[in-house]
This record gives C-alpha cells, structure tokens and sequence, in this order.
C-alpha cells in the first residue's frame, strides 16, 4: 500500500502503561535495531519472542528494575521495526529510571501515538485499524470495545476494500469505452455497468448504516433536560444515572448550573446534562446558569422538554420550543403518578414519572430510536467524523455518476472522485497534517 510519508526509524522509547501505580509497567522501545538497548539494559542476547527474566540495568551496571524482557524483531513486530519491551514493576518512579536509561542509550520520547504511526507507515496497519487502537483504549462501554475490535481486525476496511475494488472494475469499463469511442459494442450496457453501480450504492449504503452505529458509540448522544423550574428535571436525570446525581428539592431554582452525567442505554453512551430552570429571573447567579442551559443547548443532539403532566405545554413552554436550535426534542409529561395517567409515547411526547420511574424504560429506548440506533448494532464499525465525511462524499459521487451516466467523462470523473473519498479511510491518500492530527489524539506510548 502507498503511504504519502517515508517512515522514519531512529529509536524511540515510551512507557506504554498507564501514568500512577501498578503491579506490571512497561516501558517500550521502536527503532531500525535495538542491538544498542539490548546489551545496554540487559547484557546479554535475546531469543525472539521468548520472555526472558532479566534485571535492567543502570551505565554503571547497577540494576534499575528487574522483570521480563521482550524482543520482536522487524517486520514481525507492531511497528514493523525491531521492537524491545521491557516489563518491570508499575511504579512511576522505577519506570522513569528505565526510560531515561533509554534516552542515555540513544532513543529519544516517542510523541503521542508514534508507534501506531509507524506501524501504519509501516504497512502493518492501515489508517482505520490504527485508529481503532486508539478508540479500543478509549472504549466507554462493552459493545463500543467489540466494535473498535472489529475495526483493528480490518472488518470496516474489509468492506471499504471492497467497494474500491468494485469502483476499480466499473472504471474500468468507462475507460475502456473513451478510449475506444469507434467500437460499435456498447462496453456498457453489455457488461452491465448500471447493475455494477446499483450493487455499489447498496454496499455502501450498508457500510454508512454500520459506520452511523459505530460513531454513535464512540461519540454517544447528548441530551440537555430543559423546562421551568421544578418540573423534575434533576429527578429525572437521577433516575436515568440510577443514583443522586443532582440535588432535589421542593425549591424551585435549586439547580443553578449544569449538572452532567455519563449514562450507557443499552451500550450507548449517553451524556445527560440537567440545567437551570428557564424563566424570568433577578437572581444574577441563576441568570448566569440560565445563560448555560442555552450554551449546552447548541452543542446537544436532543433536547427534553420536561412539563408537569397537570397542565402539559402552555404559553411558557411554547416559547421555549419556539427558541430552541434545530436539534431533536422530545417533551416530556412528568409526574403522571399524581394526575393517574398511564406511561405512554405519542410522536415526539412521553409521559412518565421521575419520582417512581413509571415510564423511563420508554425514555431510554426512545432516546435510542432518535439517536437512530438499531438493536442489531453487533455489526457496528468503530466509526469517527472523518469517516462518515468520507463515506457521505463517496455517495454524492455515485449519485452524481448516475446522473451523468451518458457523459462519459463526467461519468469517468465521478467514479474517480468516489474511490478517491473512500480510498482517504484507510489511508492510501491521506495528507500529512492530517497524519499528525490523528496520530496526534493518541496516548504516549501507542
């Protein structure tokens, strides 16, 4: 695969653990030959891919730590390039004493997310599956971690390989009919070039469907609880987070900032921001929280409206919906344990009670259904903006093929344009600066 940047191999050296205290610490280094660090730190030789208990030791001989040590020479290694791994105790303190003996050795600190960079440089992985290393590590749920394994594995790529090679055919044929207008053969019609196309537009019709998914549990959705005060809003956000995130009380004004928690509904992470009760008020400090619900508002995917179930949606809350940006919202009829209403969902209004829970279960799900996610979200690809950008301009070419179908030129062009938005997923024309701000996201170490 073509990379647009050469590799680069001096040494480098990271810890690859987690910052604090731990039982096992890593500390790991990358370069062209690691001959130097291995008679350095150790003394002696290493078999490949054996674990080997050995102390690490200090220029004078003295040792630093003592555990395990790891040798992977290249192209079989993670970076593609020889690959030590020095495993010792988790304190901070000892680790730092192995890295710096690393420095002194010749490497120098590995920047954020370097080793991936060379592995993708490499050719060990291709830019998607390195960036499920970095969304794997910062999995928030159990089917978020499945699905950022499934985009390491090359499943997301997979398909994306797919459908390239399916673009590759069928420009194929329209080039073979511009450069050979005289041939009486209509190349297109006899191979079958608008079934190809359809094929195309449905297996990447599916591919966003399982992306969509997948970039709804890496990012999660955020919803803003909204409404007058003492409508419930803090009791609801308690009965979504399962335990006293907000203060409650009987006063109204009580909530006079945001209040965030992180929730997961059926594996989606779901960010629910409670607020300040919006009404007319001198209180400089609840201006200020009010000021606040508006702000997390813009940045929201959902808004809930919470309105007392007595007397539903009046002059107050009407003006309310009438400001709010274009995002999703769904009212909310609270307190239907003292009207006696039944829990319900009627197009984008539900009626529940905060103070018994009757009702949440439909909330939750129908948070979901809004958020577009499907039960059957096994498939999801671990997806981010860029690929779902990439993905939304491969189908504006199909489409713009399509209607261009008898200029072949322009039928040509599209088609090009199309592979080279998808081929941008995996890496094979990326440009450097967004190398560095992908890479850039990564933890030290990875």
């Amino acid at each position: 695969m073509t990379r647009t940047a050469p590799p680069r191999n001096d040494p480098i050296a990271a810890i690859a653990t987690a910052s604090g205290r731990g039982g096992v610490g890593v500390v790991r280094i990358s370069a062209a030959d690691v001959t130097v660090f291995v008679d350095g730190l150790l003394g002696r030789p290493l078999a490949p891919r054996h674990a080997t208990y050995a102390r690490f030791r200090a220029a004078d001989g003295s040792a630093l730590d003592e555990g395990i040590a790891l040798y992977f020479p290249a192209p079989h290694s993670f970076t593609g390039e020889a690959v030590l791994e020095l495993q010792g105790h988790g304190g901070p303190v000892v680790l730092d004493l192995v890295l710096r003996r690393c420095v002194e050795l010749g490497a120098r600190l590995a920047g954020p997310g370097e080793f991936s960079r060379r592995a993708f440089l490499n050719g060990k992985l291709d830019l998607a599956q390195a960036e499920a290393v970095a969304d794997l590590v910062d999995a928030a749920s159990a089917e978020a971690a499945r699905s950022a394994l499934r985009s390491l594995s090359g499943a997301f790529s997979a398909r994306i390989h797919e459908l390239v090679e399916g673009l590759t055919r069928l420009r194929v044929l329209v080039e073979a009919t511009l450069d050979f207008p005289e041939e009486e053969i209509d190349f297109l019609r006899q191979a079958d070039a608008f079934g190809q196309l359809d094929t195309l537009d449905a297996g990447l019709a599916a591919v966003r469907a399982q992306a969509r998914q997948g970039a709804l549990l890496r990012e999660g959705l955020t919803v803003v609880l909204i409404g007058q005060p003492n409508v419930g809003k803090s009791s609801l956000l308690n009965q979504l987070a399962g335990f006293e995130a907000a203060i409650v009380t009987e006063v109204a004004g009580t909530t006079r900032d945001t209040v965030r928690e992180a929730i997961q509904i059926h594996g989606v992470p779901v960010h629910v921001i409670d607020t300040a009760g919006l009404r007319d008020t001198e209180d400089a400090v609840e201006r200020l929280g009010i000021a606040r619900t508006w702000a997390a508002l813009e940045k929201a995917d959902v808004a809930l409206l919470l309105v007392d179930a007595a007397h539903g949606i009046g002059a107050a809350e009407a003006a309310i919906l009438a400001r709010l940006p274009a995002i999703a919202r769904l009212t909310v009829h609270n307190k239907i344990d003292v009207t006696g209403e039944t829990p319900r969902v009627a197009g984008d209004e539900i009626w529940l009670s905060a103070r018994t829970g009757a009702g949440v279960e439909l909330l939750r799900e129908h948070l979901l259904a809004l958020a577009g996610w499907q039960a059957a979200g096994e498939g999801a690809f671990m997806a981010r903006a860029r690929h779902l950008d990439a993905l939304a301009r491969a189908a504006r070419h199909l489409g713009a093929a399509r209607e261009a179908a008898w200029q072949l030129e322009l039928f040509a062009e599209e088609l090009r344009l199309a592979q080279t938005a998808l081929s941008g997923i995996t890496g094979e024309f990326t440009a450097d600066d967004l190398l560095g701000e992908i890479f850039g996201s990564f933890c030290i170490g990875k």
